[in-house]
């Protein structure tokens, strides 16, 4: 009965930890690192590049996550929202999730280590773009676009650390990763509209109120499927991939006719299940082109 609490307690700890920083929305940002990837020969990537990309994938957003709920977790406290998050609510101690950052961190540095020289040497900065994230909301209403900026990071930082050399195409991909994510980023801020503003947090929607907030998150996803287009056209990719764009097109669109400035309603659909089908179907759509090619 001793032996069947001993391992029931760590793996209980270990779920909590994992529903703490929704592991599952991993596949916002690691498919368009995938994509990379087989953008950067027009193949398959090998198994090592793909197990090493997954890993430093994982490592970088557990590190995020892990790190954005301790340093948020009193503002959570005081968030109706949040309220119910584990570490307000005492579920995980804060040591065990810091103990969660600095082992995802290491993840994050042996994969960079096993991919390239360059992406090793970019490791540090990497630490520092994602551990400053949490902080933007305190002074800065651009801390969606912030949010964008670190997840548009994994295109880039895919190309680094496979090829060992900076180009334009990860750039573009980046940059409609970027504006993608701050528009859904605005539309989930919308939310903590009357919060935000009652702790003098900083977000569009707090700052220029929920309707203003929603058409600045449709100028960024139009602006973002541009950038997508961009890096086709620099690596001259066939219909198939502009196909995938189209999709996603289609998906932000049907997302965006979801919300209305006085019913937030159906935010949960618009934010997890449409991104998470645009990201995959991007892939998909890349992976067909690059096999067909």
């Amino acid at each position: 009965m001793a032996f069947k609490w001993l391992i029931q307690r760590p793996m209980n700890k270990a779920v909590v930890f994992l529903a703490m920083i929704r592991f599952e929305h991993t596949v916002f940002a690691l498919p368009f690192a995938y994509i990379s990837a087989l953008l950067t020969e027009k193949r398959i990537p090998s198994g090592h590049d793909i197990l090493w990309v997954t890993l430093a994938m994982v490592g970088a957003r557990t590190a995020a996550m892990s790190l954005n709920r301790l340093i948020d977790r009193e503002i959570d406290a005081k968030n109706p929202r949040t309220a119910a998050r584990a570490l307000p609510r005492g579920l995980i101690s804060a040591g065990y999730v810091w103990l969660g950052v600095f082992l995802s961190f290491g993840l994050l540095m042996v994969a960079a280590w096993q991919l390239s020289p360059l992406a090793l040497k970019l490791f540090l900065p990497a630490v520092l773009i994602l551990w400053f994230y949490s902080y933007t909301k305190r002074f800065t209403w651009v801390s969606h676009f912030y949010l964008g900026l670190t997840l548009g990071l994994a295109p880039v930082a895919t190309w680094v650390a496979i090829t060992d050399h900076f180009a334009v195409a990860p750039l573009l991909l980046g940059l409609g990763v970027l504006f993608w994510v701050a528009g859904f980023d605005i539309i989930y801020a919308c939310m903590d509209y009357d919060f935000d503003r009652k702790e003098r947090l900083y977000s569009i929607p707090a700052r220029f109120g929920i309707g203003r907030a929603l058409w600045v998150a449709r100028a960024c996803h139009m602006l973002a499927p541009v950038f997508f287009t961009l890096a086709g056209v620099v690596l001259n990719l066939g219909p198939l991939y502009l196909g995938g764009v189209v999709f996603a097109v289609a998906v932000l669109v049907y997302e965006h006719r979801l919300l209305r400035p006085d019913d937030l309603s159906r935010v949960g659909v618009a934010f997890f299940d449409m991104n998470g089908i645009l990201s995959v179907g991007m892939l998909l759509f890349t992976t067909l082109d690059i096999l067909v090619r």
